[in-house]
């Protein structure tokens, strides 16, 4: 196993740079997901890591080597890719024996950790099947079995799951979060599906435009998020933002947007005439019987479990998820109350949160 540091890393084409100064400590045996949405430089930070990329700049560390200019194959790491890239006309042990033959291991020296891969994954049954008889699932997890038997220190999952349909996601993601639990290799895993980040993650690394934006354990993030964009992309639905303008009322300070919409506020929470973003998640909005806060409801979705709707205060749009089966309709008006102690604050002009 191996820790994995990365110290000013960046990444430049030509004359566009798309990581930027990236530092990162990833501990031995920690299970660290990247994630951020297309383009913000996920994929592109773990080919370095890889080999698959160069190194424009900065240093990384994997094991206290230096591993700048080491060559893939010398790294002593595995990468699983969204594609499975399973050969078609191999067998499944023939697809996970590849690399040791490659090596010119002897078999009587592979089989047995290929056998032990295989039970771990569950496919002793499949192993002389070829990829084309196998499920989405089943072909990922052969992918899986081929980095498995490497005995690397470090996993690299580039989005594995992608490709699948939502319940083989949800199957396969508790599978990898399994197999890590057994193996205690080091691994870095890269989505943009944030739920996969919340659920899988040891500690979630927020990129945007190639820069980190928060690193913490999942529920850090989504309880404290450091500025707007982390706050809206962590957590699902994602979090209401109200935009306004901070005045004193008689119960204490309130948010006032430019529709005329009023919104409490904590105290002390920031200073009368600022400019401040409030936020508070769906799941956080109770629905009351009565109360100064009025929706009109516009959209209904009736999900089982619980009941999401969407309206707007005023001029602002809102969604409210409630954790049951709630009564209403599109214009139907509810009452919400929102909390003191669920709402965060950002600085408007910065992003920046302003409240403990």
């Amino acid at each position: 196993m191996a820790a994995v540091q990365l110290d000013g890393i960046f990444k430049r084409y030509g004359d566009t740079q798309v990581v930027h100064g990236v530092d990162l400590q990833i501990e031995d045996g920690e299970f660290v997901v990247l994630v951020g949405p297309s383009g913000c430089g996920k994929t592109t930070l773990m080919r370095m890591v890889a080999g698959l990329e160069d190194i424009s700049g900065g240093n990384l560390l994997i094991g206290g080597v230096r591993a700048n200019q080491l060559p893939p194959q010398k790294r002593n790491i595995a990468m699983v890719f969204q594609s499975y890239a399973l050969y078609p006309h191999l067998s499944v042990f023939d697809n996970i024996a590849f690399g040791p033959k490659l090596r010119k291991e002897p078999e009587s020296v592979f089989r047995p950790r290929i056998e032990a891969a295989a039970k771990m994954l569950n496919l002793t049954p499949y192993l002389e099947r070829l990829p084309r008889a196998l499920s989405g699932g089943q072909r990922q997890r052969v992918a899986m079995g081929r980095a498995v038997v490497r005995e690397p220190s470090l996993f690299l999952f580039d989005e594995p799951l992608s490709n699948l349909d939502a319940k083989l996601r949800v199957q396969m993601r508790t599978e990898i979060k399994a197999l890590h639990l057994r193996l205690k290799n080091t691994v870095i895993y890269v989505t943009h599906d944030q739920i996969e980040a919340m659920t899988m993650a040891d500690r979630i690394v927020v990129m945007n435009a190639g820069r980190i934006e928060q690193v913490g354990r999942p529920l850090e993030l989504y309880d404290r998020p450091a500025n707007l964009f982390v706050a809206g992309f962590i957590g699902s639905p994602s979090m209401n933002f109200i935009e306004g303008t901070v005045a004193a009322g008689d119960n204490g300070p309130v948010l006032l947007t430019e529709g005329g919409g009023a919104f409490p506020l904590p105290a002390s929470a920031a200073q009368p005439g600022q400019k401040v973003t409030l936020g508070i998640r769906p799941e956080h909005i109770d629905t009351v019987s009565s109360g100064p806060i009025t929706a009109n409801v516009n959209v209904v979705e009736p999900t089982g479990a619980e009941t999401h709707f969407y309206g707007k205060i005023a001029d602002v749009a809102i969604c409210v998820a409630a954790h049951r089966r709630l009564d209403v309709a599109p214009g139907q008006q509810v009452h919400l109350a929102f909390p003191l102690d669920k709402i965060h604050l950002f600085d408007t002009p910065s992003g920046q949160r302003i409240n403990d």
